[in-house]
């Protein structure tokens, strides 16, 4: 299974840039979605070091929901 991370645009150049989660930096490729306006603060699902689409502040909360509760269930052994 894969999954996308959310992740917000810290700087771009061109079609890269530095994305953060968690304090956590990553340089992601923006090739894949060079038809959408992207900017600085911008939140993006990220895969395999590229972006693929752009997400809202509550898809990205919903996401990072889902995920910490996978974690929190490995955690426990379940």
């Amino acid at each position: 299974m894969c999954l996308g991370i959310p992740m917000r645009i810290a700087e771009i150049a061109g079609y890269n840039a530095v994305c953060e989660a968690r304090g956590i930096k990553r340089n992601i490729s923006l090739f894949m979605m060079q038809h959408e306006p992207l900017s600085v603060g911008d939140l993006v699902m990220v895969h395999s070091g590229r972006a693929l689409e752009k997400m809202t502040e509550e898809q990205a909360a919903l996401s990072w929901e889902a995920y910490d509760e996978i974690l929190a269930l490995e955690d426990r052994g379940g």
